[in-house]
């Protein structure tokens, strides 16, 4: 899994990236399922803005955005949501 972690706005730091890694642990079950993991973070007037786009290995992408205040905040919901997302997949997979 290629995870690609970018900044519009804001640097992306070490502190930030091992936060990021440590968050993106949830999903280690499904690192043979996904391709790559891009993630933006934008840094805005009043917080911060989130993107990420997921690519699987049998063809379907997903993106999800979140918005949060806080920088942590916003990394933890968009995990959340990368989890929920990833389990979905997976099992709409399991189905065929």
């Amino acid at each position: 899994m290629n995870i690609d972690v970018s900044g519009i706005h804001c640097e992306i730091d070490d502190e930030i990236r091992s936060y990021i890694d440590k968050r993106l642990h949830r999903i280690d079950y499904a690192q043979v399922n996904i391709i790559d993991l891009i993630i933006k973070i934008i840094k805005e007037k009043k917080g911060y803005k989130f993107e990420a786009a997921i690519n699987f290995k049998w063809g379907n992408s997903a993106f999800m955005k979140q918005e949060a205040f806080d920088l942590h905040e916003g990394i933890d919901k968009l995990v959340d949501k990368i989890d929920l997302k990833v389990k979905k997949e997976k099992d709409k997979v399991k189905d065929h």
